[in-house]
């Protein structure tokens, strides 16, 4: 590839990677154009990078992702609010992308939910009711979401209309199968599944140390590519030593134009072009990034003072095969019992045996780092904080929305860091990871793509060995 280009592909690999579906509309008109120009090779790169399947046509492009694990960050957004979609919405929208399966070239909103009433109301604890206390937002919010990625295209009415008389008022949508096709594409069938586990990606081929190694390097790529921070604590040894290969940096820079840094703790992947992430921190933002950000100086404060630093509880934070355990099970409870196709169903664990890689000692890998203690802040030091922040700065600095709600703001300014992987909640309290330590020499943001709902933090520059 000639270098004049190289900067046009990686663009092009960015917008898929930080976008996941690219149609004529969504994101920005000609995004799709230039998807399409660099599709060949992107297609072979996200194959053999991450063994991600990339899906082209006239109309949009769709990269199909591997997981290795869930988490809870990962969220759609309202297009006008940018909150995340409850499970209310998120099962209309299952239940309205089938619904315009169904329908022809075009449709309109009263017909729509009269197609969606039935199917809502058969399950258990969901139900459409258009008096109900949101259900009608619900329903507008998940339209306005396929809208703006080009599935439909409203050619008349209204959806507030609607939304305030729902007998008088209407809209008529033009509808784009081919969009809607893209938007729900599970890599396996959904009704063949006992377990969200059978989700996942496992190695089902070769035994041995290379194949080991080469699926190793393919999650090692996927972690760093997915996630805004990658501890080494975090995954398993062989992961741990792709992580520190110099090809991955490599592979990754040469990819997405974007410099791969290392630290004692982990890697990351640094943002230098600024939109290559759905949230940027620290930055101008709002009332819950600016707390979060205070929030932080707060606890470098009270790490750097003899006296109180002295007080601290360290502790082990929960391994995470067992939070994703935890997890997974809480997602296998809204597994329906009835219907589920028991005799075509795989059992991800039953036939282990007979697929999984061979686990044999592979003398080579590293042994994994043991987990180290981080300093536990109590709920009741953070409440002290944001209750110091709002004496400081005066309850109206923080809003009309959280200036009589501090508790809330805590809250949320918590829940962002977490996120960010800068904490972890923990029950009374949470455990300040490394990555925090550092927040005042912050200098630049990092990327976490935004097809669920990811972004990240950049640690300072100093040498790995420190």
């Amino acid at each position: 590839m000639e270098t004049a280009d190289l900067g046009s592909y990686q663009q092009a690999a960015r917008l898929m990677l930080l976008h996941g579906v690219v149609t004529e509309s969504y994101p920005r008109a000609k995004a799709l154009t230039l998807v399409l120009q660099w599709a060949d090779e992107l297609a072979k790169d996200f194959r053999d990078l991450f063994g991600y399947s990339l899906q082209t046509s006239a109309r949009h492009a769709r990269l199909l992702r591997r997981l290795d694990a869930f988490d809870a960050s990962q969220a759609f957004l309202t297009v006008k609010s940018k909150r995340p979609f409850g499970r209310r919405r998120l099962a209309y929208l299952c239940l309205i992308l089938a619904c315009l399966h169904r329908s022809r070239i075009e449709i309109n909103l009263a017909d729509l939910v009269k197609l969606l009433t039935p199917s809502a109301n058969a399950i258990e604890h969901l139900g459409f009711d258009a008096t109900a206390p949101g259900h009608k937002d619900a329903v507008v919010d998940v339209m306005d979401w396929l809208v703006d990625r080009g599935a439909l295209r409203i050619s008349d009415g209204s959806m507030e209309d609607w939304a305030r008389d729902h007998d008088r008022g209407d809209a008529l949508f033009d509808i784009d199968h081919d969009t809607c096709a893209a938007l729900f594409r599970p890599n396996k069938p959904l009704q063949h599944l006992v377990s969200a586990a059978g989700l996942l990606d496992t190695p089902t081929a070769g035994t041995g140390r290379a194949p080991r190694r080469r699926f190793a390097a393919q999650r090692a790529r996927r972690l760093l590519i997915e996630y805004p921070v990658v501890y080494f604590t975090d995954t398993d040894a062989e992961t741990a030593t792709a992580l520190r290969q110099p090809t991955l940096a490599e592979d990754i820079a040469r990819l997405t134009g974007l410099p791969v840094e290392r630290r004692a703790e982990g890697i990351m992947l640094v943002d230098t072009t600024g939109h290559f992430t759905d949230k940027r921190f620290p930055g101008r933002g709002g009332a819950v990034n600016r707390t979060a950000g205070l929030i932080l100086a707060k606890i470098a404060d009270l790490r750097e003072d003899p006296d109180r630093a002295s007080s601290l509880h360290y502790l082990l934070p929960t391994a995470p095969e067992e939070e994703h355990a935890d997890l997974l099970s809480r997602i296998d409870m809204a597994l329906p019992q009835a219907g589920t196709l028991e005799a075509l169903a795989h059992d991800p664990h039953a036939d282990a045996g007979e697929h999984a890689v061979e686990a044999e000692a592979d003398p080579d890998a590293l042994e994994h780092e043991g987990q180290t203690g981080l300093p536990f802040v109590e709920r009741g030091t953070l409440e002290q904080m944001i209750t110091e922040l709002y004496e400081e700065f005066g309850p109206s600095s923080f809003t009309n929305k959280w200036q009589a709600d501090p508790g809330g703001l805590l809250a949320e300014a918590v829940a962002l860091l977490a996120d960010l992987r800068l904490v972890h909640i923990v029950p009374g309290g949470i455990l300040v990871r490394p990555a925090a330590g550092r927040y005042r020499n912050i200098t630049a943001v990092l990327p976490r793509p935004a097809h669920d709902g990811q972004f990240a933090l950049d640690f300072p520059t100093e040498e790995t060995s420190r």
